[in-house]
């Protein structure tokens, strides 16, 4: 077995050695039709686009992308072509909560809102939002839901519509898939229509796609005061993101919400499992992020040790100092636990 992996893959190379008989570590974007042709399987990030351009007439049988999303998987030509694929579907929900309520910390903190006051609407209650909800509930906050399909299969109880939402949210979430066409269209779901629909003067958060929120429709909200603040951690046309969007956001980072070693190595070991059972490998690998299981810390409160345990501000301060490593900064990310790995006493 040949298997050609994104060489930004946390936690893979060992593992990985165990399974395929060559293993070859190129980075995403440098994924080219001849480096491919020969290769059994693939395991991918964001960064690498699998489509008819690069897979024809190669090898390929098997992709495994260690991402949530998978919109850079051109589905239906591997349906096609008859090349299996999977992807890691809530690896990192847990990571993008964090980033979600370390934000919402900091503007209590800096910003002066208090959460227990306030009302979250969550866009998108899959893997992720469902634990941004919970989240924003332990914060105190009441929560509005919106997901379309979940409310066709469900019922509407549990689910308000965009525009509900719009009216009467202090502070928006997006986590939603990218869906570019279709019944649960998803590209530019936040456009000129849906910020003239608000009434509230919200924050805007966006960590689901950038392709979601069409930039010019929130630097024309945020320039009126529509929008008062907007955290964006995804962008449209990644890397080379607006450059007056990523000075005026109260938070801007380079696509890391859900870059914890914990999601990480999730991800990874989800595209190991699949790759394992495609090919009908029995291999024994074991992965966990490289950092003592529990780290002691001391806070005045839990919120500031929620904190401790990651503030965005750090990554945010980086990007804006130097946009033009979006990549470097996203693909050399330092190490980032969650929750479970620390042991907190309140002072």
């Amino acid at each position: 077995m040949k298997v050609i992996v994104d060489n930004k893959i946390p936690y893979i190379q060992e593992a990985i050695e165990k399974i395929a008989d060559e293993v070859i570590y190129a980075p995403g974007k440098a994924f080219t039709p001849e480096l491919v042709k020969d290769a059994d399987a693939l395991i991918v990030r964001t960064r690498t686009c699998c489509n008819r351009q690069l897979l024809e007439g190669s090898h390929v049988r098997f992709i495994a992308t260690a991402t949530i999303g998978f919109d850079h998987i051109d589905v239906e030509y591997c349906r096609q072509a008859g090349i299996c694929w999977t992807n890691a579907p809530g690896c990192n929900s847990a990571s993008v909560a964090q980033y979600v309520q370390s934000s919402l910390l900091l503007l209590q903190k800096l910003k002066g809102m208090e959460l227990s006051k306030l009302t979250l609407g969550v866009i998108g209650v899959g893997n992720v939002g469902s634990k941004v909800v919970k989240v924003a509930q332990a914060l105190g906050m009441r929560v509005l839901q919106n997901d379309l399909p979940r409310a066709e299969q469900e019922g509407s109880a549990a689910y308000h519509s965009l525009r509900t939402l719009a009216e009467e949210c202090d502070i928006l979430t997006f986590h939603v898939p990218l869906h570019r066409e279709g019944k649960f269209k998803t590209f530019h779901l936040a456009d000129e229509a849906f910020f003239q629909s608000l009434k509230k003067r919200p924050v805007l958060i966006n960590t689901s796609r950038g392709e979601v929120v069409k930039t010019e429709a929130l630097l024309e909200a945020l320039e009126k005061g529509v929008v008062t603040e907007a955290i964006i951690d995804v962008w449209e046309n990644e890397p080379d993101i607006n450059p007056t969007l990523l000075q005026r956001a109260f938070l801007a980072t380079p696509h890391i919400a859900g870059y914890s070693a914990d999601g990480k190595a999730n991800a990874t070991r989800m595209s190991l499992d699949a790759l394992c059972r495609f090919f009908h490998v029995d291999a024994k690998y074991h992965i966990e992020p490289p950092a003592p299981p529990v780290t002691h810390l001391r806070a005045s409160s839990q919120a500031e040790a929620f904190l401790q345990m990651y503030d965005p501000r750090r990554d945010s301060n980086a990007l804006k100092q130097h946009p033009e490593l979006f990549e470097k900064l996203r693909g050399d990310y330092p190490l980032r636990r969650e929750a479970l790995a620390f042991q907190v006493e309140i002072e």
